[in-house]
Parts: structure tokens; sequence; C-alpha cells
């Protein structure tokens, strides 16, 4: 009887040590698994800002040039004006 009470702790040791072993195991792997993702994200996000800034700027842009082409229709209209008076 004795034998069988030391074999069923020393069993009931393994399993929890295995159970425990495995816990651990499967959570670093998660861990480092949810940082490579959050560097991802990261990298994205930064993009993603990165994008804005350039539409922002390109609008900026786009408004200088059709600024510019606006005074320049105005200045050959003017001109045109002066050579047929």
């Amino acid at each position: 009887m004795t034998e069988q009470i030391i074999l069923a702790v020393l069993s009931f040791a393994g399993t929890l040590f295995g159970s425990l072993a495995g816990i651990f195991a499967t959570s670093k792997l998660s861990n480092y698994r949810i940082e490579q993702l959050e560097k991802k994200v990261d990298k994205h996000n930064n993009l993603i800002e990165r994008v804005y800034l350039i539409e922002q700027h390109e609008a900026v842009i786009d408004n200088k040039l059709k600024t510019a082409d606006h005074r320049i229709s105005d200045l050959e209209n003017e001109q045109n004006q002066e050579r047929t008076i």
C-alpha cells in the first residue's frame, strides 16, 4: 500500500511538473509572438503617420500649383487685353 501511495505522489509530481513546464513554454512563446506583432504594428503606424504627412504636404503643393496657374492665367489675360487695345 505504501508503494502505491509513493507511486501516486510521484506520478502526481511528474504530471504537475510537466503541465507547468508546458504552460510556461506556451506562455513564453505567446509573449514572443505578441512582441513581434507589436513591432509590426508600430512599423505600420509609423508608415501611416508618414503617409498622412506626405498627403498634407501634397495638398499644400497642389494649392500652391493651382494658385500659380491662376496667376499665370491672369497675367496672360492681362497681356492679351493689352495687345488688343
